[in-house]
């Protein structure tokens, strides 16, 4: 809620990593790993801004950051297929009207 980000190791209860503030205060909304690079994740925060991690570039700030103005984002969801090679990674936007948006990231962060 406070927009804070923990990276667990599933034998420790004190986090790998945190990242305080890192929406500034927004209230994280959703978190997905990339399912074709193991080191991207993005986060979803309350104000429909998106932002992409890759932790092999930069594991102290999101390498970028992406604002839907047009209206409230209320989850996201990745696709792609891990199994090919392609880099195709895409990121499914449910809006609060009921529309759903899909997006292509770029290469960098969806090749394996």
């Amino acid at each position: 809620s406070d927009g804070s980000i923990r990276l667990h190791q599933m034998t420790s209860e004190h986090p790998l990593m945190q990242w305080n503030n890192s929406t500034n205060g927004q209230p994280v909304i959703a978190l997905q790993w990339a399912i074709t690079r193991p080191a991207v994740f993005f986060v979803l925060d309350a104000s429909s801004n998106i932002y992409i991690w890759d932790l092999l570039e930069n594991d102290l700030l999101p390498v970028a950051k992406q604002t839907i103005p047009s209206e409230n984002i209320l989850t996201m969801a990745l696709l792609g297929e891990p199994e090919k090679t392609n880099g195709l990674l895409g990121i499914a936007l449910a809006k609060e009207s009921g529309e759903i948006d899909i997006q292509y990231v770029k290469k960098k962060w969806a090749l394996p």
